[in-house]
């Protein structure tokens, strides 16, 4: 089966995105959505670094709802708020386009029940699908812990790490802006500035989805969040990170149950890992209490013998959205959750 898909944006992950699906047999490139006014106009394939495609981005979201299309790769930058992309996409809801989106709508019952209903109406009312696919939310906890857990008679404990180095991120605005880094430490509020309910919406929905596939109900979810200084400047590809402003930030979420933590879910951004407490620390960490307890150690490794500049998380988020689309197309119209089991055979290998 061919399944007609729409690329919304075009950044990092999205291009990779976009080249997924251009390269891929059962997929086929309805139409592509961009932001800025150089890649309006411009074929696909140009943008991609393919062979042309015959589809033109657009910045009207007009005429990507007029499309004839099974599902939209929803790749924005994160904005502020959080909610900031919501219009755009019960639009494409209601279009009757499925929409797989990478940064958000992993979890949206872990916001508020009314934020999901919200959203679940637009999907019912398109006959429609709506699920969040990105690696970190939507893989470690709702995926790997999750079936981690299976090896467990009983469960004290999850806690689920991730640190991402940022030196070599290129866009200036993202990680001086959205990421925080470089901010004077004062500045910040790590409990109601926008940084930081940005960060508590999308990175308490892992907590909630792991809770709600364990079967266990939460007091609450709770946030936690701690930054770290840089000790000298640092040289960073989007710019200098000055000596005493903010190098590292740790988006931290705990799931209170019975009045202790039962699952945290911990996002470490670091300009460097020779900054203190991340020297060795690998790219995910998975580390369950129990009988047995289970740790999970894993890192994504450059892909080799390629002159591509894609990196490996990109390979892996174009990975993640791209087999979600069968399940995603199949599936009853509403919120969904992707499956734990992979499910690579409902593609043709590329």
């Amino acid at each position: 089966m061919t399944y007609r898909v729409v690329q919304w944006a075009t950044g990092a992950m999205g291009k990779s995105c976009l080249r997924a699906v251009i390269d891929h047999p059962d997929l086929e490139l309805a139409g592509l959505y961009v932001y800025s006014d150089s890649k309006a106009g411009r074929d696909a394939g140009d943008i991609a670094r393919r062979d042309p495609t015959g589809v033109f981005a657009t910045k009207s979201i007009d005429d990507i709802l007029a499309l004839d299309a099974d599902v939209v790769i929803h790749c924005p930058l994160l904005r502020f708020p959080y909610d900031a992309h919501d219009e755009d996409v019960c639009r494409l809801l209601e279009s009757g386009k499925n929409v797989i989106a990478l940064n958000n709508y992993f979890h949206p019952a872990s916001i508020s029940p009314a934020y999901a209903a919200k959203l679940e109406a637009s999907a019912k009312k398109g006959g429609v699908t709506l699920v969040g696919a990105g690696i970190n939310p939507g893989f470690i906890a709702e995926r790997v812990a999750a079936m981690a857990s299976g090896l467990c008679l009983d469960i004290d404990s999850i806690y689920c790490r991730e640190v991402f180095d940022c030196l070599g991120m290129p866009n200036p605005d993202y990680v001086f802006g959205v990421m925080g880094m470089g901010s004077d430490p004062a500045s910040i509020d790590l409990k109601d500035g926008k940084l930081a309910r940005l960060f508590t919406d999308m990175y308490r929905q892992p907590v909630g989805a792991l809770a709600e596939r364990l079967g266990v109900t939460l007091d609450r979810i709770e946030a936690d969040h701690q930054v770290t200084l840089a000790p000298e400047d640092i040289e960073a590809r989007a710019g200098i990170i000055k000596a005493g402003t903010v190098a590292a930030t740790n988006w931290q979420l705990h799931g209170i149950r019975n009045g202790e933590r039962f699952i945290t879910h911990s996002v470490n951004w670091v300009m460097g890992k020779n900054l203190p407490g991340y020297e060795d620390a690998k790219h995910w960490k998975v580390s369950i209490r129990g009988l047995p307890g289970v740790t999970i150690d894993m890192n994504l490794d450059e892909p080799e013998n390629t002159t591509a500049k894609t990196k490996s998380e990109q390979y892996s988020a174009a990975a993640v959205v791209s087999q979600a689309i069968p399940h995603v197309v199949a599936a009853a119209p509403g919120l969904y959750q992707l499956p734990i089991a992979n499910w690579r055979e409902h593609l043709t290998a590329p």
